[in-house]
Parts: structure tokens; C-alpha cells; sequence
């Protein structure tokens, strides 16, 4: 790495950064707090370690891998929580990134010195004694999936299944992609602003901004942006969402005078482009249970001017009981789901993501479908759609629905993405069209005949 300008006191909050972040998520919002009580946001010192504090998330499966064969525990989460912060912060410095003898002098002694005080001078001592250790490890891969985990900082299980899925040279776009930052994606709000305008104000700033060619209402370009100092943020003519989940409520395709369900709706996005859609004409049912997402929603939908949205502050798998059956024209369900597609903006959620999480997931995204499927009126639709790259929970998942619900059927999805694995489904995947990955499906109740 180049001559890194920090010294004891940057290393001690490095620490602290990295032990926040197990306990706050997303890892963003330790970052800021832990920054912000040192009096260093939009400093110098906060870009150099904001990169060391990203490098270390996103590394942090194969970091914890070292810090396991060296301490000899089978898992890193034993250890005290300060010394697997400390060991962390070290590992990614020693192994990854190249730092100066002096660094590594602050970093073996004057870390020993801080966690010594923080917890106890034992800790100290063991993160003082396996240093050295950790400095002369060397990485071995022992299979083809491990040399790619370690190239594009990747669970293995994971590079296996997207290999199997795709074939190797795809599944390799697909890692490149998943380590490449995504531009800044905003929706225009329609109710209150033309793209036209929207790129304009852009411009003025000294973006490059460029119109999607998948999702019309759509606008990127390179950040930063001081988005709570921008005349077109504050006026609500813009929400801040990717492309791939703006596609979602096009696709679902409400209409003014309609009744529609958000079944897990906060923090608002989907639900006030559907308001959008339907020009503030009709009602929208938006359910959540989280209240600081429900909070954000709610100023969403004030800094839009959307009027039509009663909120419930509710599990959408009761939403046929508080509304009745078959009371909508039409039904959001963006399902809660592993978000293995949003690995790009979420450096440290490619680790915590695990296997024999699916399938609990995939059976609480089918009971929520079976929610939808009591809600919807005959002739209505319900659009599924999640932001994961797993089968298990997006084409097994519809397959399962068609098998056991006859009285639904599948209308088929063409554009503006490719097919899924099952035929009417669709998907946007980060390497073929430069966004989130996403996977969509829309669903007809049969009308009776």
C-alpha cells in the first residue's frame, strides 16, 4: 500500500472501527460512529483508513482463516472480542498490505499496549506473542475454489455453486464483478421531476450522469455526492435506489384507482415508485415490523409528496387478517432474502453469508408467498422478486409455489433482463448488466371460470 500517514492513535481506532462492526450493521454506520467520536470524518485519516477498514471486511473470511490456524481455535468468534479485532486489523496489514517497519513496530507493540489496557494484560501479551507468527504465514490454497476465494475474496462454497451454476468463465465475470464499486443510481420521482431536469441538475454539479438503458427512470454517475446538500435529494425529486430494484414496481405495473400490498416495504423505495405509477391515485397497504425502517419510510414518503400509502407496523404474513382476503389488484413481495446479489456494496456480507442459511430463508419467503397468494384477487398479480443470486430462493421457490397453488400461473418476464434458470423468470446479474443482482417473477390468480 503507499506511505500510510498514521501512527499509534489511527491504529487503536482501526481496532475499535473493526470490533463495532461486528456488533452494528451494516459496517458503514460502525465506521461513522467510531469516526465520528474520534473527530475524524472528512479528514485525510479518515480516507486512509476507511480503505484499510473496507480491505479488512472484504478479506475478513480468509483474515480469520489465517488467525484460526495460527491461534489453533476453531473458530475465530472464541477469542476475545478485542484481541480478534486486534489480530484482524493486523493480519490484513502484515499479509495484504505493504507498511513500513515502523508501522509494524506500532502495530505488534502499541496495539498490545491498547487492547492490555482496554481488556486484560493477558490479551496483550497472547496478541504480542502470535504477531510474529502471523507475519511469516504464508497462504496456500489447496484447490482450484480456494486460489479463486482468495483472488476475488469469495466464500469457496460460494465460488463452487456460482461455478456450477454458470460454468467456470462466467462464474469469473460474474467474481470480477462482484469486487467492482458500482456508480451512484438514483430514480427520478415522476411525480415531481422529468429525467430530463434531473440530468441537468446533475450536470451542473459536475457529474457525468447517464441514463439507464434498462430502467429509463433511472440515473447514474460516480460519486460522491453530499446528498442532504443537494437541491433535487431534499426536493424529493430523486430516491436513491438501485436500477435493478427500480425495475420491480415497473414490472408489477400499477395502475392509478388500484389497490395495492407492499408486503415488506420499508425503507420505502418500491413503495412510493409504486405511488408514482399509480399518480397518487388509489391506496397502498405497506407492511414492516422495523421501525427504524419504518421511520426512514416515512420521511421518504413525506420528501416525495406521496399520499396514498397507510402504513402497518405489521408481519405481512398477517396481512390477509388485518385487510381480508383477496383485496388486491396487485402485491409487492421484495422478499427478505440472503442479499448474496448486493455483495458489491456490502464488503463484509459476503462472510456472513452460510449455507445452511438458505434454506431457513427460502421457507420464510414461501410463507410470505402464500401470504401474497390470499391477499391477491383473482385475475391480480403478485410480483416476487429478491435481491439473491441462490436458486433455492428464486426458481426452486416459484417452482414449489406453482406445484402446490394451482389456481396460480406464471406471466412471463422478457425484458428488460435475462431469463432465469426457469423459463418466465428473469434476472439481473452484476457482469452482464451492471447492477445489483436481482431475480423477478410475476404471478397471476387465476380468475374463476
Amino acid at each position: 500500500m503507499p506511505r500510510v500517514p498514521i501512527g499509534s492513535r489511527e491504529l487503536r481506532i482501526l481496532v475499535e472501527t473493526v470490533k463495532l462492526a461486528e456488533e452494528i450493521k451494516p459496517s458503514q454506520q460502525a465506521k461513522r460512529n467510531v469516526f465520528r467520536k474520534h473527530r475524524i470524518l472528512g479528514t485525510d485519516v479518515d480516507r486512509v483508513l476507511t480503505a484499510i477498514f473496507y480491505n479488512t471486511m472484504r478479506r475478513l473470511g480468509i483474515i480469520d482463516k489465517v488467525i484460526s490456524d495460527v491461534t489453533k481455535v476453531p473458530n475465530v468468534l472464541i477469542l476475545d472480542p478485542w484481541l480478534r479485532a486486534a489480530l484482524r486489523v493486523a493480519t490484513n496489514l502484515l499479509l495484504f498490505d505493504r507498511i513500513s517497519d515502523k508501522l509494524k513496530r506500532l502495530l505488534k507493540w502499541k496495539v498490545a499496549d491498547y487492547i492490555s489496557a482496554i481488556t486484560h494484560p493477558y490479551v496483550g501479551m497472547y496478541y504480542w506473542r502470535v504477531f510474529d507468527e502471523i507475519e511469516r504465514y504464508e497462504i496456500k490454497p489447496k484447490n482450484r475454489d480456494e486460489e479463486l476465494e482468495i483472488k476475488y475474496l469469495l466464500p469457496s462454497w460460494f465460488i463452487s455453486k456460482m461455478r456450477s451454476l454458470l460454468g467456470d468463465s462466467e462464474a469469473e465475470e460474474l467474481f470480477k464483478a462482484l469486487n467492482t464499486r458500482l456508480p451512484i443510481s438514483v430514480r427520478v420521482n415522476t411525480l415531481k421531476a422529468s429525467v430530463e431536469e434531473v440530468v441537468e441538475e446533475l450536470r451542473k454539479l459536475g457529474k457525468n450522469p447517464v441514463v439507464s438503458s434498462y430502467v429509463p427512470v433511472v440515473v447514474k454517475f460516480d460519486g460522491p455526492l453530499d446528498f442532504d446538500n443537494t437541491r433535487i435529494y431534499r426536493e424529493g425529486k430523486v430516491v436513491i435506489q438501485e436500477e435493478a430494484a427500480a425495475a420491480a414496481s415497473i414490472l408489477l405495473n400499477p395502475k392509478p384507482g388500484e389497490t395495492v400490498v407492499d408486503m415488506c416495504a420499508a425503507p420505502g423505495g418500491k413503495t412510493t415508485h409504486i405511488a408514482e405509477l399509480m399518480k397518487n391515485r388509489g391506496i397502498i397497504y405497506a407492511f414492516d415490523i422495523d421501525k427504524y425502517r419504518i421511520r426512514r419510510m416515512k420521511e421518504l414518503i413525506r420528501r416525495t409528496g406521496v399520499r396514498i400509502v397507510k402504513i402497518f407496523k405489521e408481519d405481512a404474513n398477517r396481512a390477509s387478517e388485518i385487510l381480508g382476503e383477496e383485496v388486491a389488484d396487485k402485491v409487492m413481495l421484495d422478499a427478505p432474502c440472503t442479499a448474496s446479489g448486493t455483495i458489491m456494496k456490502n464488503p463484509e456480507l459476503r462472510w456472513r453469508l452460510r449455507p445452511d442459511g438458505i434454506v431457513e430463508i427460502a421457507q420464510q419467503q414461501y410463507e410470505l408467498l402464500k401470504a401474497a397468494i390470499k391477499l391477491v384477487k383473482p385475475g391480480g398479480k403478485i410480483l416476487y422478486c429478491t435481491c439473491s443470486l441462490f436458486p433455492e430462493e428464486n426458481e426452486e421457490l416459484i417452482s414449489k409455489v406453482l406445484r402446490e397453488h394451482s389456481e396460480m400461473e406464471l406471466i412471463p418476464l422478457k425484458k428488460p433482463y435475462s431469463e432465469g434458470f426457469l423459463k418466465g423468470t428473469m434476472r439481473a446479474w452484476p457482469h452482464r448488466h451492471g447492477t445489483v443482482g436481482f431475480f423477478y417473477a410475476l404471478l397471476r390468480k387465476k380468475k374463476e371460470k
